[in-house]
């Protein structure tokens, strides 16, 4: 049996006029409550996060990717400012309004710079769904102010042209893989080589966060996903690795991000500086 290779390039970001649903899956329905996570990947910038008003995070350092929130779901407005701001007052960094958070959702929500060096805000959903037993499964989030990269693993480009603020998603053998991440179409390296252990049955997402002066970074996270029935396993090894032995699609797992679940309308308020 092949590797299974799913890619889907997904733009997480929301603008004034986008929206975007988070549903939550039937194992998760039940919850009253949402898991949210955030990373902080704006270089130079410590910031307070508000939410609905009332202080969530206190002095966020970049590179700072929160522990796994569980909070009541309901409609929250979130608000980032410097951290030198008293208590909230004047214009946010980035700020979103009315988001909808759903019972069982499992997400985060970065605050990182676009490729043109802007503020925003994107929440990305988790997928928390069944992973084959013997596989785990990696998501790339591109969350850097830079153009679109290639992902390689052992020289062979595993993932091309991805480009902020999109996402792809690769299910692949459990292990543990070096990868680094170049300049799309070029040899150039941006981040790495690095090593990234994949355990079965889990959903590793890496983001790729930074700047060209500040340095670009690498960001882990790891969400719990379901197992399938034993009957799942492939037997052999066929379709596990090429000849040098490395599982390429694994390789793919060197970049990507963090943060937090809204479905509604969001708006990106830029700093004036």
């Amino acid at each position: 049996m092949s590797t299974v290779r799913t890619l889907g390039r997904t733009a997480g970001v929301l603008t004034a006029a986008g929206a975007m649903a988070l549903v939550a899956t039937p194992a998760l329905a039940d919850d009253h409550d949402a898991t949210i996570s955030v990373l902080h990947a704006v270089p130079d910038l410590p910031v307070d996060v508000y939410a609905n008003g009332e202080r969530l995070i206190d002095d966020f350092q970049p590179g700072t990717l929160t522990d796994p929130l569980k909070v009541p779901a309901g409609s929250y407005d979130l608000a980032v400012f410097p951290a030198d701001a008293a208590d909230g007052s004047g214009q946010p960094l980035l700020s979103a309004t009315d988001v909808a958070v759903p019972a069982g959702a499992n997400a985060t929500v970065v605050a990182h710079l676009t490729e043109a060096w802007q503020p925003a805000l994107t929440p990305f959903v988790n997928d928390t769904s069944a992973v084959q037993a013997g596989q785990a499964r990696v998501t790339v989030r591109h969350t850097a102010a830079a153009p679109a990269v290639d992902v390689r693993a052992g020289g062979q480009v595993v993932i091309d042209g991805l480009s902020n603020p999109n996402e792809e998603t690769l299910t692949v053998p459990a292990g543990t893989i070096s990868a680094d991440v170049v300049v799309a179409g070029t040899d150039t390296v941006a981040i790495g080589p690095a090593d990234l252990t994949l355990t079965e049955g889990t959903s590793t997402i890496v983001y790729a966060w930074g700047s060209e002066d500040a340095g670009y970074e690498l960001a882990v996270q790891q969400v719990t996903a379901q197992h399938s029935a034993p009957s799942g396993v492939p037997g052999g090894s066929a379709g596990l690795a090429d000849d040098s032995g490395l599982p390429l699609p694994v390789g793919a797992a060197a970049v990507a991000g963090l943060a937090l679940a809204g479905a509604g309308a969001v708006r990106l308020a830029r700093s004036s500086r």
